[in-house]
């Protein structure tokens, strides 16, 4: 169902060498992760091959793909250029590689923002994406136990280090990440905890 032998092709045309690797280690995360978590390791694969599809496209372009489509960036996002890529690559795979899978649009739109009623798929998308191979940050290892043990916990800690990162460079943070951060953080508190506050 999901062809990736022509996407894997297409990528590696379009792709850096490194961009393109960066691809793959995604997606073979994403695989490893649906499986853990009981969800279909081939769309899952597909989408984390195709996350990054626009992101070294000159800005022009991405912003031209990013307006056209119907995937409504927000405020921050329309002046972050680094936050382009998911957007535009959306749209890119829906009208030029015909995909209709709302769950593979979303996961590739929503994969550097996130969202609030992010789907499982989302999810692993997002966290794919920060724990794949290369990834070398600090505390990439307890991330990576992470997010095969509990996905909630491993988005809520992933969206906490994200707007940190943002709100030091002085940058905007997308209201669907503040949305996201809020949603994970209730889904993950002790509610009796949140009644004390």
């Amino acid at each position: 169902m999901y062809q990736t032998k022509d996407k894997i092709a297409f990528l590696e045309k379009r792709l850096s060498k490194k961009r393109f690797q960066h691809s793959v280690n995604v997606a073979r995360a994403a695989k490893l992760l649906a499986a853990n978590y009981g969800e279909d390791i081939d769309k899952a694969y597909f989408a984390g091959l195709l996350h990054d599809i626009c992101k070294e496209d000159p800005w022009e372009e991405q912003r031209r793909l990013m307006i056209a489509g119907d995937f409504a960036p927000d405020l921050a996002e329309l002046h972050s250029r680094k936050l382009w890529h998911g957007i535009a690559g959306a749209y890119f795979i829906e009208t030029e590689f015909g995909v209709e899978d709302r769950d593979i649009l979303n996961a590739v739109r929503f994969h550097t923002v996130g969202r609030a009623g992010m789907s499982r798929l989302e999810e692993i998308i997002y966290i794919a994406d920060m724990i794949s191979d290369e990834r070398d940050f600090k505390g990439v290892g307890k991330m990576r136990k992470l997010a095969y043990e509990n996905l909630q916990l491993a988005m809520l800690e992933a969206l906490r280090d994200a707007a940190a990162s943002v709100l030091k460079k002085g940058g905007m943070l997308p209201v669907y990440t503040i949305e996201a951060y809020n949603s994970y953080l209730l889904k993950t508190q002790n509610p009796k905890a949140l009644s004390n506050t």
